[in-house]
């Protein structure tokens, strides 16, 4: 699929990851909403990025994790561009807990969690599907993680709800076939701000790793951007993780 023209909703869209993605998906020709929940001069100021260099994109609020304000975003979205081609469900949240801490896991963090990292995924791939379904072709891509593969992660509660994203990538692949794909990315250690204060654990890690760097956001863009493109694929979790996994 050509992303030239596309319409994409990037959640979590102004930092990181997801704001790498939006800046890929606009050079690449596609007009972009990035959502944002508490980020707003984030999002303004990736907007105007983009906005300035020629492309389209607009900054739309929502928790992911609330079911209506998700449709809300989503028919704002198409009142403003007509439609939703492509999703990126970038938005999670972690806390940093010790994996043998059993009892910091509490119902407060594991729903915390969930409804954003979960549901929320699930809550925006519904509202976005019957716009793409309408046109018989649309893209999904998730954030997973190398967590959600190893167990082991910023938190028991995070690595749980990754590999929930995983299983929640192959369901949804099946169910909105064929005319939606949907794959997942699966980083390992990114260079973003979720790594603050951590800077001498990712400097004592990078030689560690078979490519002896830790990725950048914008090293999981581009993959997020090929995901979207490939018309071949559907269902995969894709590590990008520099060789941390083997």
């Amino acid at each position: 699929m050509e992303l030239k023209n596309k319409v994409a909703l990037v959640t979590g869209g102004g930092t990181g990851i997801g704001r790498a993605t939006s800046l890929e998906l606009a050079k690449r020709g596609a007009a972009v909403i990035v959502n944002y929940s508490r980020s707003q001069s984030d999002a303004d100021e990736t907007v105007r990025c983009i906005n300035s260099k020629g492309g389209q994109a607009i900054a739309i609020q929502a928790d992911v994790s609330k079911d209506e304000q998700v449709r809300s975003m989503a028919q704002a979205a198409v009142r403003h561009f007509g439609t939703i081609d492509l999703l990126v469900n970038n938005a999670s949240v972690t806390r940093h807990l010790a994996m043998d801490d059993l009892e910091s896991a509490t119902e407060e963090v594991w729903n915390e969690l969930f409804d954003v990292n979960v549901k929320g995924m699930f809550y925006c791939a519904r509202a976005a599907a019957p716009f793409m379904k309408k046109d018989k072709k649309g893209a999904i891509v998730n954030l997973g993680s190398i967590a959600g593969q190893t167990g082991v992660g910023s938190s028991l509660p995070y690595a749980v709800s990754k590999a929930a994203v995983h299983g929640l990538t192959k369901s949804l692949a099946r169910a909105l076939a064929p005319d939606i794909r949907v794959n997942c990315i699966a980083p390992g250690a990114v260079a973003t701000r979720w790594w603050k204060g951590r800077e001498t654990q990712m400097n004592r890690l990078a030689p560690h790793l078979p490519l002896q760097r830790i990725s950048t956001p914008e090293d999981i863009a581009a993959m997020i951007c090929t995901a979207l493109e490939q018309e071949a694929m559907t269902g995969q979790i894709i590590t990008v993780d520099s060789g941390q996994t083997l």
